[in-house]
């Protein structure tokens, strides 16, 4: 996906558009799974679109529940978009991590082949 450890850094403007491709991908992957939760928790947890919404979004960032659940379907559901959610947060921050760190080990690589040189 990005160049080799032989080839030279590229430019920033370059890099620039990979690091906002990568930002756009996981506002993308973090929009749907904000969708998916606000949906459950609306038709399954029988909750208001504010609540669906504060509760998705506290599951998603990590923080946990913030309504009490009756039905065992919402129930069921909550605990699966929970798995879901630890899952969809970490892939989003690979998504956004991989350009800035391929970036700093391809430099630190080039760095260590300049030394190598004298």
């Amino acid at each position: 996906m990005y160049e080799s450890s032989a080839s030279k850094l590229v430019p920033v403007k370059i890099f620039r558009k990979r690091v906002l491709k990568a930002v756009y991908i996981s506002f993308g992957i973090f929009s749907i799974s904000l969708s998916i939760g606000i949906l459950g928790y609306h038709f399954w947890g029988h909750l208001k679109w504010v609540d669906s919404f504060n509760n998705a979004a506290m599951i998603l960032s990590g923080m946990g529940p913030v309504d009490i659940l009756q039905d065992d379907s919402a129930k069921i559901f909550s605990g699966c978009y929970a798995l879901f959610s630890g899952v969809a947060f970490l892939i989003g921050m690979g998504v956004v991590l991989a350009p800035l760190l391929h970036r700093f080990l391809h430099k630190f690589h080039l760095d260590l082949d300049e030394e190598d040189d004298y």
